[in-house]
């Protein structure tokens, strides 16, 4: 055999072992079956941290359940806790402020966007609002300003008038969108003429006019109820603990106790006044603070409930304050997000922190800070927060939507007042939170608190789902 025939020979022989060979991997290749396709009656709303979603509905990564090995939320509506009273913001004077001063058509859009129950709106169902100036209006102010030197026991100048120009307006339109929406008043100080110091920013509380500032909290009430505005529940005092701010007032639990058991709660109780009396209103390092309070018999009698911020502490800390005392309600009242804000991490924490954390440590409620805000952070008072995001940011008739929209109107949308949190299962790569709604639909908001994408099921009524979330996602479900 000549050299080319043995070339040759050589060239087809081990072609046939190619072959060969690869019908021996074609046979012993492992073939996987497709995802179950399937109806799935749920439907899914997502956010993503790079913005490509933004509380989307879809129907992307969603199947039916099948066998696997994933991380299963079990619901179940037969155990079930508190009553939710909404989801919402602070709607400070300067949020009010800039919604009135946006042409009338554009203003009654984003109210309409931000407190209807259309498919295009988010359903706040919460609102808190100041006393009195917060440190997010222009300037500072109470409803009883005086000269230096003066006083008015009698509460003869007392007058609201200062919310007249957008406050009230705007909550007057709202309360036409929805009637039902639950107000909570806080004061962020007493006018400075009943304190210690004199000034807006720290001091006291006086003594001596412990029973002329429960009367000012009874006429507040009052001309807000005048105006149509019912005023839901109030807290003594925004951040007690907090002597910086402008405004500001510092209130010791045993202070706060005195005020409500010997003056607040008995005016309240003369007057006929069934405005909700709730505690604190600060971080969660300080528990001790509203337990102490509500251990005094006669005190706790006046009292609904106690409120929380969490720039301190640890969200669980509220269920401390629920278990010393489970027959009275506890609130989350504060939280803001930085400007300029990171959009990944804001998410997550304030999701897992908040919007899960909150209500599974038995809180009625979940409330971020300023609504809206401009491009520039403002209005403020001197000394007032410079760095507040908005939940949206005006500027004119233009409206950009932020990080904190989102955060809330995952739950806002879905979750309305009346509904019940119920039983589920949680683990820290997915934090949850689930409900039953008054009109009997179950809703379930979930994060990946991860950094990649992961895949779970969820367990529910009779649409049990197995569903992929990008790393970093919220996501609601509802049934």
């Amino acid at each position: 055999m000549n050299f080319k025939n043995r070339h040759t020979l050589k060239f087809y022989l081990t072609l046939a072992v190619i072959i060969a060979l690869q019908a021996c991997d074609k046979e012993d290749t492992k073939t996987y079956a497709p995802p179950v396709v399937g109806e799935v009656n749920v439907d899914f709303y997502l956010t993503t941290p790079d913005e490509a979603n933004l509380l989307t509905p879809t129907t992307s990564g969603i199947f039916p359940l099948a066998t696997n090995t994933n991380f299963t939320i079990n619901v179940s509506e037969n155990t079930s806790y508190q009553e939710m009273d909404g989801f919402g913001y602070t709607l400070t004077g300067g949020s009010a402020t800039l919604m009135n001063n946006m042409s009338s058509s554009s203003r009654a859009d984003l109210l309409q966007e931000l407190f209807g129950s259309s498919d295009t709106s988010i359903g706040l169902s919460y609102l808190r609002i100041s006393i009195g100036a917060s440190d997010l209006d222009a300037t500072t102010f109470s409803y009883n300003d005086l000269p230096n030197g003066q006083t008015d026991v009698n509460l003869d100048n007392f007058s609201i008038n200062p919310d007249m120009a957008n406050l009230i307006p705007v909550l007057q339109e709202i309360l036409e969108i929805n009637p039902n929406i639950k107000i909570l008043g806080s004061p962020w100080s007493a006018p400075t003429w009943m304190k210690s110091n004199n000034s807006t920013i720290g001091g006291e509380l006086l003594p001596q006019y412990y029973d002329t500032y429960a009367n000012y909290f009874v006429k507040y009430i009052e001309a807000m109820a005048a105006q149509g505005i019912i005023i839901d529940a109030i807290t003594i005092q925004n951040e007690p603990e907090n002597p910086y701010n402008n405004p500001s007032m510092v209130m010791s639990a045993e202070q706060q106790k005195t005020f409500i058991r010997d003056h607040l709660g008995p005016t309240f109780q003369t007057e006929n006044i069934a405005t909700k009396i709730i505690l604190f209103d600060h971080n969660l390092d300080h528990p001790e603070y509203p337990i102490s309070i509500l251990n005094d018999a006669t005190a706790k009698n006046y009292i609904d409930g106690s409120a929380f911020h969490l720039y301190a502490g640890q969200i669980d800390n509220m269920s401390l304050v629920h278990n010393a005392h489970p027959d009275k309600n506890v609130y989350f009242t504060e939280q803001w997000i930085q400007a300029p804000g990171n959009y990944e991490a804001d998410l997550k924490w304030h999701v897992r922190e908040l919007l899960v954390g909150a209500p599974r440590n038995w809180s009625k409620n979940v409330l971020q800070w300023n609504l809206a805000a401009d491009p520039n952070n403002n209005p403020h008072t001197d000394g007032g927060c410079t760095e507040c995001l908005g939940a949206i940011t005006i500027d004119g008739n233009s409206v950009q939507r932020n990080v904190g929209y989102y955060i809330m109107g995952h739950a806002s949308k879905f979750v309305p007042a009346g509904a019940v949190r119920i039983e589920s299962n949680t683990a820290s790569e997915f934090p949850n939170a689930a409900y039953k709604t008054p009109d009997g639909k179950i809703v379930v908001i979930v994060l990946n608190n991860s950094d990649v994408q992961n895949a779970l099921n969820i367990n529910a009524a009779d649409n049990p789902i197995t569903v992929t979330m990008p790393a970093g996602a919220v996501a609601t479900f509802v049934w």
